[in-house]
């Protein structure tokens, strides 16, 4: 199975349960791959997570409480019952909730960094998404912390936490610090890069200028602070970022583990 061809596969449910965190009447917690969208799409409900959790549960509704992008990996919170999606839904909206994210960073980052830059959508260019630290008046607050975990040849295992959530938020700050998400199609080396897989698929020449076929970012910690106490949850890493750890960067697998805590 190819996930990265111009179409991606149908999720074989023989090992969708292998991708759940947790379970309860209230929650179905999920540890996404990095090449699966959220959303349902026309080729049916396997080629979407949301498609597969109505599969897996039987139920016509679900509640997603956040979503990632297709590229990002890692934590997925569905809530079973209205008043449950509410009550996570709202956590997130009045911000009581810390969010750690994991990420391989171009280049060797030695202290923490603090971003508080603005962001807008960028205005021209050949990608429609792409955003960008700007201070145009349609910009928006963002603010993301960056802690170095190992640096290590060239490249920096980084836990991230954005204090706000903006489109892209984690990418365009690490693009404005010129420590790029490694495997970004859109804020990495070269954004046409993004228009060639999303027409062609994974090609020879992704394959040249990318070391890793996804963007190197895994939402890894949820810690929802209710009043009557946190609720935490935790995605571990997925297989294709501890490998570029192993290859690129010499770390296994325990190395990243112990870095995590």
């Amino acid at each position: 199975m190819n996930p990265y061809g111009e179409e991606a596969p149908l999720v074989d449910m023989a090992v969708f349960s292998d991708w759940i965190v947790q379970e309860d009447e209230n929650l179905l917690i999920i540890n996404k791959p990095g090449w699966l969208v959220c959303h349902p799409s026309k080729n049916g409900p396997l080629s979407s997570l949301v498609g597969v959790v109505r599969e897996y549960t039987g139920a016509e509704k679900l509640h997603l409480v956040a979503r990632l992008d297709r590229e990002t990996s890692g934590l997925i919170i569905f809530a079973k019952r209205p008043s449950v999606a509410r009550k996570f839904q709202m956590a997130i909206q009045n911000r009581i909730v810390t969010k750690q994210y994991v990420a391989i960073l171009e280049g060797e980052i030695d202290t923490p960094i603090h971003v508080n830059e603005p962001i807008a959508r960028r205005k021209g260019g050949p990608v429609i998404v792409k955003s960008e630290v700007s201070y145009d008046r349609s910009s928006q607050t963002a603010v993301t912390d960056f802690i170095p975990l190992i640096s290590r040849h060239g490249y920096t295992l980084c836990r991230v936490e954005p204090e706000t959530g903006r489109k892209h938020q984690i990418r365009v700050h690490a693009e404005y610090l010129e420590n790029r998400v490694v495997g970004d199609k859109i804020y990495g080396p070269d954004e046409t890069l993004y228009i060639d897989f999303i027409e062609h698929g994974w090609t020879d020449r992704l394959e040249a200028a990318l070391p890793i076929k996804r963007q190197s970012l895994h939402c890894y910690r949820y810690v929802f602070n209710f009043p009557e106490g946190p609720v935490s949850f935790v995605a571990p890493l997925q297989t294709d970022m501890l490998d570029f750890c192993r290859e690129h960067m010499e770390l296994s697998a325990e190395d990243v583990s112990v870095s995590l805590k």
